[in-house]
């Protein structure tokens, strides 16, 4: 297993950057948070998990360890793979999950592309006794740090990517709408496929 990767970011997507290790490209899938705090040309250090399928061997790339082991632990309940567990871990962080998953808050998991009335309370069932209690202690509410923070981590995101900051800022007010009338979390990741769009449009 590759428990992590280290070295310099040599490329950054939407959905994945690219960390140079001993001289080799090392592709790794990113959430839109993760990719947030990369930039390129400096070094980084990511916690990994290796998925590994019949015709495919595909690396996750995380902030830190609590984000490997909850991606981890979200797929031991049924129905739940590495694409759901990395959706739910860019709507909320491992703690908000933490949270939602002791206190029996549904409401928050169908918030998860994906998810929904049916496939929460299954979740809640399942996933009560594997996650755990919340780490922190009077924190915030359930994604409230990813649905303020939205706008933070889209044009850092984009700042990352290699866009000038007026770019970025001109870029997160054309989504804003978008954002807004979304119920529930902002998704950040389609946040930043229409932010992309509007910039190749203005180019």
């Amino acid at each position: 297993m590759i428990a992590f990767v280290s070295g310099p970011v040599a490329a950054l997507a939407p959905d994945s950057a690219v960390v140079e290790v001993g001289g080799i490209g090392i592709a790794v899938q990113c959430s839109p948070g993760t990719l947030s705090g990369l930039r390129m040309g400096q070094q980084t250090k990511l916690a990994t998990s290796l998925v590994v399928r019949e015709d495919s061997l595909t690396l996750y790339g995380f902030a830190d360890d609590d984000e490997r082991q909850t991606f981890e632990l979200l797929q031991t309940a049924s129905g739940v793979g590495p694409r759901l567990a990395q959706a739910m871990l860019a709507t909320h962080t491992p703690d908000g999950l933490r949270r939602a998953i002791s206190t029996g808050d549904e409401k928050a998991l169908t918030a998860v592309p994906g998810i929904g009335k049916r496939g929460a309370q299954k979740l809640l069932l399942e996933l009560k006794d594997r996650l755990g209690a919340p780490l922190g202690t009077g924190g915030p509410a359930i994604g409230s740090a990813v649905t303020t923070g939205w706008r933070d981590q889209l044009h850092a995101a984009l700042i990352g990517l290699g866009y000038a900051t007026r770019e970025a800022e001109e870029a997160v007010s054309a989504v804003a709408p978008q954002a807004e009338a979304a119920e529930g979390t902002p998704q950040v990741g389609q946040l930043l496929k229409a932010a992309l769009q509007t910039l190749n449009r203005a180019r």
